[in-house]
C-alpha cells in the first residue's frame, strides 16, 4: 500500500493533515479524491480515516515553498466533508494558519531563528497575506509555553498571527452588498468580509430551536447572493454568527454556524470578520458591543471562552487585524488512504 507524507497538527481550535503540496497529486480532482479517502469522508464519523467527524476536525493545508518574492510560503487551505464527499477552497482557515509557519520550519521551507523565526505567509484562498511569529529556541520549533486559548486544554507556545490585507479578500470588498446593514426575510443583517465572508446577525431576531438550523440556512443562501457569491449551498461560506449581549465579562456573546452545525468556538478570521462589522457605525449588534478601553482588544465571548481580537483602522479602512493562538505537532509520518 502506497502511503502520503503527513503531519498532524493543532492549530488554535481547529486539528488538520498538513502536507507538502509536492507529496500530494498535481491534479486537483485527483488531489481531492485521495484527501477524502484520507480523511475518511463520506462518513459521520470518519471511522476509516484521520477526521474527527467534525467540521473543525475535517480540515486540509498545503504548504509550499514561495515563487514570487514578498513572502515565504504559500499556504492552501481546503475544508472536507464529513458525511457528504465535499471539498472546498472557497475560504481560508486562520486557526490551521497557526501551524503553518512550524510546519514549514519542520519541513526545512523556512530557515529558523535562534530565538524566534516569522514566516510571511501567503493565503491561496485569497490572496492576502499572513505573519507568523512563534517560538524557534536552537533553531527548532518548540511547541511547548504557559499560552492558554479557550476550547483547547492545557498550554502551549504563543503563535501571533498579522493579517494585512484581507479586507475583502474573498468578496472583493469589506461590505459585499454595499451597505452595512441589510434585510433577509424580516431579520436584519451586516454582511461583511475581513478574511472571511460571515453574516452577522441578533440571536434573538432569529429565536432559538426547533427550526433555528433550517433559518440560519434559508438566511445566508439568500445573504451569500448579495455577497455576491453564488449559490451557496452546499459550501461552509458565508459563515453565519449570532451576536448577544456579554455575559462573561467579554465585549460581546457569539455563536457561529458551518454551514448551519455549532462551532464549539470561532474561527480566527471569522472572529475578525465579526469584530469589525461590529465596530462599523450603524451594524447590526453594534449597539450591544461593550467596548473595552482604547489600545485593548476585544474579546469575543463563544461557547468554548473567549477569543482576543485587536483591529486597527486607517480612516474606513482596516490597516491590520492581530490574534494570538497556540499550535501544537501531534504526529508526523506516513498516511495510508482507504483503497
Amino acid at each position: 500500500m502506497t502511503g502520503v507524507r503527513c503531519m498532524l497538527m493543532r492549530g488554535g481550535t481547529s486539528k488538520g493533515a498538513y502536507f507538502l503540496a509536492g507529496d500530494l497529486p498535481a491534479d486537483p480532482a485527483a488531489r481531492d479524491d485521495l484527501l477524502l479517502r484520507i480523511m475518511g469522508t463520506p462518513d459521520p464519523r470518519q471511522i476509516d480515516g484521520l477526521g474527527g467527524a467534525q467540521p473543525v476536525t475535517s480540515k486540509v493545508a498545503i504548504v509550499s515553498k514561495a515563487t514570487d518574492a514578498g513572502h515565504d510560503v504559500d499556504y492552501l487551505f481546503l475544508q472536507l466533508g464529513v458525511e457528504e464527499p465535499t471539498v472546498s477552497d472557497r475560504q481560508t482557515c486562520g486557526n490551521l494558519l497557526a501551524g503553518v509557519g512550524q510546519f514549514a520550519v519542520e519541513r526545512g521551507l523556512v530557515a529558523a531563528g535562534p530565538e524566534r523565526t516569522t514566516v510571511r505567509v501567503r493565503l491561496l484562498n485569497t490572496g492576502s497575506i499572513a505573519v507568523a511569529t512563534f517560538a524557534t529556541p536552537g533553531g527548532e520549533a518548540d511547541y511547548r509555553g504557559g499560552t492558554a486559548i479557550s476550547g483547547v486544554p492545557g498550554t502551549a507556545a504563543p503563535v501571533e498571527l498579522d493579517f494585512t490585507g484581507t479586507e475583502g479578500s474573498v468578496c472583493g470588498s469589506l461590505l459585499p452588498t454595499g451597505h452595512v446593514r441589510d434585510d433577509i426575510g424580516g431579520i436584519a443583517v451586516t454582511c461583511v468580509d475581513n478574511g472571511m465572508p460571515v453574516v452577522v446577525a441578533r440571536a434573538e431576531d432569529l429565536g432559538g430551536e426547533p427550526g433555528l438550523g433550517e433559518r440560519i440556512d434559508a438566511l445566508r443562501i439568500e445573504a451569500g447572493k448579495l455577497m455576491g457569491l453564488g449559490d451557496v449551498r452546499g459550501s461552509s461560506v458565508p459563515k453565519t454568527t449570532l451576536v448577544a449581549a456579554p455575559r462573561d465579562g467579554g465585549a460581546i456573546a457569539t455563536r457561529t454556524f458551518i454551514p448551519v452545525k455549532p462551532h464549539p468556538s470561532i474561527g480566527v478570521l471569522g472572529g475578525v470578520s465579526v469584530v469589525t462589522a461590529l465596530l462599523l457605525d450603524g451594524a447590526v449588534g453594534a449597539e450591544l458591543l461593550r467596548k473595552p478601553p482604547a489600545g485593548e482588544p476585544i474579546e469575543i465571548e463563544h461557547p468554548s471562552g473567549k477569543l482576543a481580537v485587536a483591529i486597527e483602522f486607517e480612516g474606513s479602512r482596516v490597516r491590520r487585524s492581530t490574534v494570538i493562538r497556540t499550535a501544537r505537532k501531534l504526529f508526523d509520518g506516513t498516511v495510508f488512504p482507504r483503497s
